[in-house]
C-alpha cells in the first residue's frame, strides 16, 4: 500500500512540477490540419470521376448496392428494381422533384406515400407494412463511402432508419475526397447543421461471438444510385 501511494505521489508530484502550457490558438490547428489534409489529397488526387469509383467502392465493400446511372435513367431502374424486389409502398418526399419523378415511375402496384402525418399517429402502419424509404443525399464522402444526409419535415430521419430498405439518391457534383474536405466546402463551420445523418451501409451489428448480422438496428438494405451529372469536359480534371 505504501508503495502504491509513493508512486502516486511521485506521479503527481511531477504534473504538480511540470510547467503549464499555453494552449494553440484555434487558427493555428485550423491550418496545421488544413495543411494535413491538403497533403494527403496531393499524394493521392482524385478527379470528380474517381470520386464517383471511390465511393462506389467503398459502399459495395460495405454490402450496399450501387448504381451510377445518368439523370434521366435513374426512376425507372428504380422502378423495376423496386417492382422486383417486391416493394409495395414507398416513402418519399413528393414534394421533392426527385420524389415527383420516382412517384411517376412507379408501376401500379407500388404505392408512393408521403410522411405528412406525427409520427405517433401511424407508427404501427409505417413499421408494419412500409417497404422502402427514399431520401436524396446533401453530399458523399468518396473516401469512406459516406452519404451526408439532412432529414427535414418532409424527410425525417425515420424515412432513411425505419423500413427495411433504404434508397438513397447522391450527385456525383456533390462529391467530396474526404470528411475534411466536405466540412471545408460546405461551410460546416459557419454553421454546424443541426442534423446531419452520416450512412456508409445498411444497418449491422455484430455479437460476442462476432456472427455479423444486418437490419438490427436499421435498414437491411441499402441501394444508392450515383447520378452523374458531371460534364463530360470537367469529368476528367481533379
Amino acid at each position: 500500500m505504501s508503495a502504491a501511494l509513493t508512486a502516486r505521489e511521485r506521479m503527481l508530484g511531477r504534473l504538480r512540477a511540470a510547467a503549464p502550457s499555453m494552449p494553440e490558438a484555434v487558427d493555428v490547428i485550423d491550418t496545421a490540419i488544413d495543411q494535413h489534409y491538403l497533403a494527403r489529397r496531393a499524394q493521392a488526387p482524385l478527379s470528380p470521376r474517381g470520386r464517383i469509383a471511390a465511393l462506389q467502392a467503398a459502399l459495395q465493400a460495405a454490402h450496399a448496392e450501387v448504381d451510377c446511372v445518368r439523370g434521366d435513367a435513374w426512376p425507372a431502374l428504380l422502378a423495376q428494381r423496386l417492382e422486383a424486389h417486391g416493394a409495395r409502398r414507398v416513402l418519399l418526399d413528393i414534394g421533392s422533384a426527385e420524389g415527383q419523378a420516382l412517384r411517376a415511375a412507379l408501376p401500379d402496384g407500388v404505392e408512393a406515400l408521403s410522411f405528412d402525418r406525427p409520427l405517433v399517429q401511424w407508427k404501427g402502419e409505417l413499421f408494419d407494412t412500409v417497404d422502402a424509404g427514399f431520401t436524396v443525399a446533401r453530399s458523399g464522402i468518396a473516401a469512406s463511402g459516406t452519404l451526408v444526409i439532412a432529414p427535414d419535415a418532409a424527410t425525417p430521419r425515420t424515412v432513411s432508419l425505419a423500413p427495411p430498405l433504404h434508397i438513397c439518391l447522391v450527385y456525383a457534383s456533390t462529391l467530396h475526397a474526404d470528411l475534411h474536405a466536405a466540412a471545408r466546402a460546405e461551410r460546416w463551420a459557419d454553421g454546424m447543421p443541426s442534423n446531419l445523418v452520416l450512412v456508409s451501409g445498411p444497418s449491422k451489428t455484430s455479437d460476442i461471438q462476432q456472427t455479423l448480422a444486418y437490419g438490427a438496428h436499421g435498414p437491411r438494405w441499402l441501394w444508392v444510385l450515383i447520378v452523374d451529372d458531371l460534364p463530360a469536359r470537367e469529368g476528367g480534371q481533379p
